[in-house]
C-alpha cells in the first residue's frame, strides 16, 4: 500500500513539476502586479470621471480634513501608484500610500455601517427608500482591500518579478 502511494505521489510530482520551483516563483508577481495595478487605476479613473468634486463631497461627509486636497491626493495615488505597480516600478515606495488608502477605506467606509446589506428606511409614493448598505455587501469590498494589501506586501517583500522596471534598475545598478 505504501509503495502504491509513493509511486502515485511520484507520478503527480513529475506531472506537475513545472508548477514548482524557481521558474514559477519568478513569474508569480506578474499576475499580482496586473490585478493590483489595474484595480487601483480603475478606482482612480472612476473617481476622476465622476468628478473629483463629487468624491470631495463624500470625503467631506466622512469628516475627512481638507476634502478637496485629499480627493485629489487619493485619485493621484490610485492612478500613479496603480501604474507604478502595473509596470513594476518603485513598488516598495508606492505601496505605502496605497496601503494607507486601503486602511482608510476599511475603517472609515466599510466597517461603520453594520452587517445588514439592505436598510429599508421608508416607503414613499410606492417606492422604497434605502439607507446606506451594511458590511454584509461591504465584506466583499473589505476582502478585496485585504487582498490588495496582501498582494502589495507580497510584491514589496518578494519583489516585482520579471518584466518590471524595478528588476531592470536592479540589474543596471
Amino acid at each position: 500500500m505504501n509503495e502504491l502511494r509513493q509511486s502515485s505521489e511520484g507520478e503527480n510530482s513529475s506531472r506537475f513539476a513545472f508548477l514548482q520551483g524557481p521558474l514559477l516563483a519568478r513569474w508569480a508577481p506578474i499576475p499580482l502586479r496586473l490585478i493590483v495595478g489595474y484595480g487601483f487605476m480603475e478606482h482612480g479613473f472612476a473617481k476622476l470621471s465622476k468628478g473629483p468634486e463629487n468624491f470631495a463631497a463624500i470625503l467631506h461627509a466622512l469628516s475627512v480634513p481638507a476634502p478637496h486636497f485629499m480627493a485629489w491626493l487619493t485619485i493621484l495615488t490610485e492612478l500613479i501608484g496603480g501604474l507604478a505597480v502595473l509596470l513594476g516600478a518603485f513598488v516598495p515606495l508606492v505601496s505605502l500610500p496605497m496601503a494607507v488608502l486601503l486602511f482608510v477605506a476599511i475603517f472609515s467606509v466599510h466597517l461603520p455601517y453594520g452587517f445588514s446589506s439592505i436598510k429599508l428606511m421608508s416607503v414613499t409614493a410606492g417606492r422604497a427608500q434605502f439607507g446606506p448598505p451594511g458590511y454584509e455587501c461591504n465584506l466583499l469590498y473589505l476582502a478585496c482591500n485585504l487582498l490588495y494589501l496582501a498582494c502589495l506586501a507580497g510584491l514589496v517583500f518578494g519583489g516585482s518579478g520579471p518584466m518590471a522596471i524595478d528588476e531592470h534598475l536592479r540589474k543596471k545598478l
